[in-house]
């Protein structure tokens, strides 16, 4: 993390999830970094995306330690115990579209609004974890309508702020990251166990293309090997 100022401060929401523990415990053992805090439901502060109002306390209670260089939110929902993902129309209903969007787009939204005017004016980047299958141009397959419609929402609102930020915070660079299939209890349904990279290896990697970005990257989707995707 050589870009980053020594002794940098991150923060990690959605911090006890498989991806976000690995961020949390790679910058915990990173010689550069100075401080890495990270949020989920039962931290303190706290970050539950179904509670509106945690976001914005949490991001009050971590105002007054100063500016933040790197943000990554790294929660997200693909599946509960109640549901899987659609695999036709006939499978929409309510329930599943709203606590999808609940998870993967309503939250980050307001992480967005909350924790951006957090971010330093030097050198700071804030990254949420979106997907592939949430690039329109790249759907090819159909199917898993509620997790691919969220992160398509998510990428807009990302692009979006990003244009806002960069008037009052030109340095600072907003991002949407795809992990690629990594082995975790989202991917596990999926041959995940089988196919997927471990989590620690998929925070190495988009670690490494976070320390590469410049503001000129600002608004942008990519892999987390540098490729950049279509909206």
């Amino acid at each position: 993390m050589n870009t980053f100022p020594d002794g940098f401060r991150a923060l990690v929401i959605g911090a006890s999830g498989s991806i976000g523990q690995a961020f949390v415990q790679m910058l915990q053992v990173n010689p550069r970094c100075g401080e890495v805090v990270g949020l989920h439901r039962k931290s303190e502060p706290r970050v539950d995306f179904d509670d509106e109002a945690s976001i914005a306390s949490a991001a009050e209670a971590l105002r007054g330690g100063g500016k933040f260089h790197l943000i990554i939110n790294a929660a997200g929902l693909l599946h509960t115990g109640d549901f899987m993902p659609e695999k036709k129309l006939g499978d929409l209903n309510y329930a599943q579209l709203e606590a999808t969007f609940r998870v993967n787009t309503f939250g980050p939204a307001l992480v967005l609004r909350h924790f951006a005017p957090l971010l330093d004016t030097q050198r700071s980047v804030l990254a949420v974890i979106s997907a592939k299958v949430g690039s329109i141009e790249d759907n090819r397959l159909g199917g898993w309508y509620s997790y691919r419609a969220s992160k398509a929402a998510l990428n807009m609102l990302l692009k979006t702020a990003a244009i806002e930020v960069r008037r009052s915070n030109p340095q600072a660079v907003l991002v949407s990251l795809h992990p690629g299939t990594v082995s975790t209890d989202l991917s596990k349904p999926f041959k995940g166990e089988q196919i997927g990279r471990a989590a620690s290896d998929a925070a190495d990697d988009m670690l490494g293309l976070l320390n590469r970005l410049s503001p000129a990257d600002s608004g942008s989707f990519f892999t987390y090997s540098g490729e950049r995707l279509p909206w």
